[in-house]
């Protein structure tokens, strides 16, 4: 049903749009920080370089899934442009995780989005923690927001480090772009203000870029069954069950790039993002017809899942081990 509608052609036209459309509001934004000078009025381009950036990654993730082109060389000049020039994050090292995410989502030993240092996400996760990160975890609910306001610059530090390992097949290129990014950044900010303007610039800049994609990717599997090794579920299961759905409309849509239809995005990874919404009645009503549960909810009640799952998880470090999710077999 899904091909016979043409969901899984191309929408070059639609991705073209979107591309000036990010690319023109970063260049609105640069000159924006060079007109309004040694001013702490920059704070205020600063947030919304955060959203650009996002806006980019979004674009990035899209062209890692070959959502864009039709040609795999294509898609991965794209996201190599777009994620070490444009937003200063490896591409290398975003696929390989990401990859591997979508191959085993929310499974304790195989998903990497579930193996963080400073969250837990069972209770078997949270009784491995040790010194600073048990203490983390003990309160995650509560540290989960203030966390996100380090992801941005976690992500260009990984990314990097994956790079300089020579993790990353292309490591010579993505170093050079993630060099010319970085170096282009300073140059701007530091030539633009001074020292203190600079650096508040950029940690308003990179805070809530961490934030913004943090809010745009934890609804979408938190709080969903954690699976353990020797799980019965098939392809179909295991991609819906551990995801979960936001409703709303169009600024929803583009709130969250797309990621709001996150189960129909499991299922078919490289379906161009305009075409999601149209598969999402498909995928419901073939999920009510063979009784697998289709989890969708509002986006400030996915929050309130996520919050509450994380509490549970660290229940057993605050002497209230009743309260705590163990992971799904």
């Amino acid at each position: 049903m899904v091909k016979q509608r043409g969901l899984l052609d191309r929408r070059v036209g639609y991705y073209a749009w979107y591309f000036a459309g990010v690319v023109g509001a970063l260049l609105l934004t640069v000159a924006a920080v060079v007109l309004i000078g040694d001013s702490w009025w920059q704070l205020v381009p600063a947030a919304v370089l955060a959203v650009v950036f996002t806006q980019i990654a979004f674009l990035g993730h899209d062209s890692g899934h070959r959502q864009v082109f039709a040609s795999h060389r294509a898609n991965q000049t794209a996201g190599l442009l777009l994620g070490n020039l444009f937003v200063g994050v490896g591409y290398g090292w975003w696929m390989g995780k990401h990859t591997r995410h979508h191959a085993n989502p929310n499974h304790e030993d195989d998903d990497p989005d579930v193996d963080i240092s400073v969250l837990a996400f069972s209770a078997e996760q949270a009784q491995r923690k040790r010194g600073f990160f048990r203490f983390v975890v003990k309160h995650q609910a509560w540290l989960f927001f203030p966390l996100l306001l380090l992801e941005g610059f976690s992500l260009h530090i990984i990314s990097a480090a994956a790079a300089v390992r020579r993790e990353v097949k292309s490591w010579r290129l993505e170093l050079a772009l993630l060099a010319v990014h970085v170096i282009g950044y300073l140059a701007l900010v530091f030539s633009m203000m001074s020292p203190g303007k600079a650096l508040a610039f950029i940690a308003v800049h990179q805070g809530l870029f961490g934030v913004y994609m943090g809010i745009s990717f934890a609804p979408n599997h938190k709080g969903m069954p954690v699976l353990q090794a020797g799980h019965q579920l098939d392809f179909l299961r295991k991609q819906v069950l551990t995801s979960r759905n936001v409703t709303g409309g169009w600024f929803t849509d583009f709130l969250l790039g797309g990621l709001n239809y996150q189960i129909e995005h499991h299922l078919f990874p490289n379906m161009p993002r305009p075409h999601l919404r149209h598969a999402q009645a498909l995928v419901r009503d073939f999920c009510g017809r063979h009784s697998v549960s289709y989890a969708e909810c509002g986006l400030f009640t996915s929050y309130a899942h996520v919050l509450k799952y994380l509490h549970e998880a660290g229940a057993e470090l605050r002497g209230t081990g009743k309260l705590a999710p163990a992971a799904s077999s």
